[in-house]
């Protein structure tokens, strides 16, 4: 039997991550990598000593490369499509992934986000790889955006509130349709934020625990962030990544799942968690744009407000309800709120 699994984003948090469980499952696992100028492979050169990993350049906008990769697997592995014990998973997560940015270029981001994952479904069609792919599409928690309930489960309505989450919206759509549509096994995964020391420095997670760590070191004096009350469903990388995989294992089919840890904070808790974990005790003084967080022990003023960090279209809370994914597919997060921040700020701090 073949394990073959497929990596779109293989070079960012979820892709690093789920290469590295699936590596240690067996598989054979072959990653999409988009051409930078400068070298963005960080968070894979550990696994690069690895025979089973293979690495080739593509992008979602480009077809031509989608084609060319998924035929040199079904090459190497998927020449005999009679075995239907082989097994050949494309984890979908690639994506222009920041929320502020999309509104800068929603053009790109729909390209990429939403049009891409058509290419792939496409490409994965036009190979007669149908029958023995399984399809795991990356969706999110802000297509939620504007929540009409709380928590929000596989059922609540979607609202999106940024280029981003409207991109994401389609590729859910689209993955639903082409299951429903070509009897493919296509599934989505709508995964509240999940964080760790791989995250992208432009996230508010990693730019609060990047930031300790330089005003620890001197090299920075201040914070500077947005939407302190912003309420989010934070969880570990890691956890989400081994929910991905079990919807490809679920003996009931394709699916939807909603992965998440069933509680939320503000960024307001985030910060003063992280900055406690360094000996600094933050109160708040102040309001709205000109809030300021300051160290109760020496009084130095560290957290400020800029508009500068504000959404176009706020989304001010977004709480998940995975009684699903742990029910169906017995998955359950392990990592705490806690352990998480700590972790985070023992990376980003040493």
């Amino acid at each position: 039997m073949s394990k073959v699994a497929l990596v779109t984003g293989i070079t960012g948090q979820d892709g690093s991550y789920l290469s590295e469980f699936l590596l240690q499952k067996g598989y054979d696992v072959w990653g999409i990598v988009r051409r930078s100028s400068s070298i963005n492979t960080e968070r894979i050169d550990h696994l690069y000593h690895q025979n089973a990993l293979n690495l080739r350049y593509g992008d979602l906008s480009d077809t031509s490369c989608l084609l060319a990769i998924i035929n040199e697997i079904k090459e190497k592995y998927f020449k005999d499509l009679s075995n239907v014990n082989n097994r050949f998973e494309i984890y979908n997560l690639g994506a222009m992934s920041h929320v502020k940015v999309s509104f800068e270029i929603p053009e790109y981001t729909a390209d990429v986000d939403a049009v891409g994952t058509l290419r792939l479904l496409n490409t994965i069609r036009s190979t007669g790889l149908s029958d023995i792919a399984r399809f795991y599409q990356a969706s999110t928690s802000e297509m939620y955006g504007k929540v009409v309930e709380v928590p929000q489960n596989e059922n609540t309505p979607f609202y999106p509130r940024s280029p981003y989450g409207v991109a994401k919206l389609y590729s859910h759509w689209i993955t639903k349709n082409y299951r429903e549509a070509y009897d493919m096994y296509a599934c989505s995964g709508i995964l509240f934020n999940h964080e760790s020391p791989r995250r992208g420095p432009t996230f508010v997670t990693r730019k609060v625990t990047i930031a300790l760590g330089n005003i620890l070191k001197g090299k920075q004096d201040k914070l500077v962030l947005g939407n302190l009350d912003a309420k989010r469903d934070w969880g570990h990388a890691k956890d989400y990544v081994e929910g991905m995989w079990l919807m490809l294992q679920n003996p009931n089919g394709p699916d939807d799942f909603v992965l998440s840890t069933n509680e939320f904070h503000t960024v307001r808790e985030f910060v003063e968690k992280a900055f406690a974990l360094k000996g600094f005790d933050i109160q708040w003084k102040g309001s709205g744009l000109s809030e300021v967080g300051y160290d109760t022990k020496t009084g130095r003023e560290l957290i400020f407000v800029s508009e500068k960090y504000f959404r176009p279209a706020e989304v001010e809370e977004l709480l998940g309800d995975s009684t699903k994914a742990r029910t169906i597919l017995g998955w359950t997060p392990k990592c705490s709120f806690d352990e998480l921040v700590s972790e985070m700020v023992e990376s980003d701090c040493l």
